[in-house]
């Protein structure tokens, strides 16, 4: 959902937009001063998780689950069936791929045996298949008046109800009231620290690597019932987030849910179209006036800026932080869909950080040879067709041009070695390197991911009897067991038995 909403005293939007301008300048201020932290590898991780019962269907009660594991690691989300799990950051070196492994299995282990006792269960998927349209309801948001100020919000700017129009295998057309729909929605969140001169190399090259994240990691094929997309978040986000009416979607304005569409050379960039494109939706001031903090030679906070950029729902976000009054920037990856496994999340993590770490290094970088939009059409594809996607890519030595390829064979000839070196370039250990990107190799030499193998057993359940929304919770039911048992997906039995 973005930055954490304290308090919720609107202020009059003028008063907002001033403060949103002078934070700008202010980051401006600080990229010039080069008053950044120096970079020290710094990655962080958060997933969104689902909780459900034994029969597989969603359990509204994250607040009696969180006050059971009562840890702080573990937050609300949206909807009443969510979680969030909070991993404190690490130095991307060493075995480090191993002892976040340890600490997801020991955390997710804890909270499924505290779920267990009121009879849930902690599930990572991307879109819970047993989900029904009414459980998707603003009556089933958390207890936080954050989440009902920004669904008032956005319902304020659209005027009118979301339309859900989600074209696939299957056709899905409906309608909401609210943002609920969104809350199906559960990711992986993966966070870079970077230097203001590195981070538009980085932000280039997590926005190139975002199709094959999604071809590799699709796990979101069903939504109310219906088969749509390999990886139907992307689709169902954007719509459920939209607050633009029909005549301002056909004026070409930008949706908040964006891949982006262009290339960039520095972070204030992005933080600017920000401001340009999307009008603000919490209009919540802090005292801080943040020129006046710089002037005095101090780091400010910029709130509103923050705030204002965790509304705009970018599929790789630049973030502005400050720890212990040193500011830093960080890329936030929400590409990625949660679970199958804990495996399966570290392997896509690996491959994440090393893929980007080697595009960003290159002499003649891939943004250089890509255009953006092959990019963005690019991660629609990969959306739409996951693991069997074919991309559009920089053909290989100095010929020039952009070819077409299976993503799978792009993956295993050019980007698995790419990646390989980038996780040497981190110093990780290679036996973490060779482990978690070997998941990777095999997905794709098998042509199964999270999303593969839910629509096979689907299949299966089907054509041995079972009604649709039967076979559905079968899937799910067995989903789980195999994720327990926490063998990577391209290892899982089709069923369900």
């Amino acid at each position: 959902m973005g930055e954490r909403v304290e308090g919720c005293d609107l202020h009059d939007r003028h008063m907002y937009r001033r403060k949103l301008h002078d934070c700008l300048e202010g980051l401006g201020r600080l990229l010039d001063q080069k008053r950044f932290d120096r970079p020290r590898n710094l990655m962080g991780l958060e997933i969104e998780l689902n909780l459900a019962g034994p029969d597989g269907l969603p359990r509204m009660m994250n607040a009696q689950v969180l006050e059971r594991i009562a840890s702080r690691d573990f937050q609300t989300e949206l909807g009443m069936f969510n979680l969030e799990v909070n991993i404190v950051p690490h130095r991307l070196a060493g075995r480090v791929l191993d002892q976040l492994a340890e600490e997801l299995r020991t955390g997710l282990g804890y909270a499924h045996r505290k779920a267990a006792e009121l009879g849930a269960g902690i599930v990572m998927i991307g879109i819970l298949p047993t989900l029904a349209q009414h459980d998707l309801v603003s009556a089933n948001f958390s207890e936080s008046d954050r989440y009902t100020l920004l669904n008032d919000q956005i319902v304020a700017a659209r005027g009118e109800d979301f339309a859900l129009d989600i074209a696939g295998v299957e056709q899905l057309s409906c309608t909401a009231t609210s943002i609920a729909p969104e809350a199906a929605c559960t990711s992986v969140q993966l966070h870079l620290q970077v230097t203001p001169a590195r981070f538009a190399d980085v932000w280039n090259a997590a926005q190139a690597a975002a199709a094959v994240q999604i071809a590799v990691g699709a796990n979101s094929p069903f939504l109310f019932g219906r088969e749509l997309w390999r990886e139907s978040r992307p689709p169902l986000f954007q719509q459920a987030t939209d607050t633009r009416p029909p005549e301002l979607q056909a004026q070409g304005v930008r949706p908040r849910t964006w891949f982006g569409e262009r290339w960039v050379t520095s972070p204030y960039e992005l933080f600017e179209e920000n401001l340009r494109y999307f009008p603000a939706l919490l209009p919540i001031c802090d005292e801080e006036e943040p020129l006046r903090v710089i002037d005095a030679g101090g780091v400010p906070k910029l709130y509103e800026l923050a705030l204002h950029n965790g509304t705009v729902y970018r599929w790789n976000r630049p973030v502005y932080g400050v720890v212990d009054g040193v500011p830093h920037l960080r890329v936030e990856n929400r590409v990625l869909p949660a679970g199958p496994t804990v495996t399966d999340v570290i392997a896509n993590a690996a491959f994440y950080y090393g893929l980007v770490r080697a595009l960003a290094d290159e002499s003649r970088p891939v943004w250089h040879r890509l255009p953006f939009a092959a990019a963005a059409e690019n991660f629609d594809l990969a959306c739409r067709h996951g693991i069997d996607a074919e991309l559009r890519w920089p053909r290989p030595g100095r010929g020039g041009g952009v070819t077409t390829v299976p993503a799978v064979k792009l993956v295993l000839d050019e980007l698995l070695p790419l990646a390989a070196a980038g996780l040497d370039a981190w110093n990780v250990e290679p036996a973490d390197r060779d482990l978690y990107l070997g998941v990777i190799e095999e997905r794709c030499r098998r042509g199964v991911n999270g999303a593969s193998w839910q629509t096979e057993c689907y299949y299966r359940a089907v054509e041995g009897g079972l009604e649709r929304e039967a076979a559905l919770a079968a899937v799910t039911r067995w989903y789980c067991e195999l994720a327990r048992e926490g063998g990577p997906v391209h290892t899982w039995p089709i069923g369900p038995p």
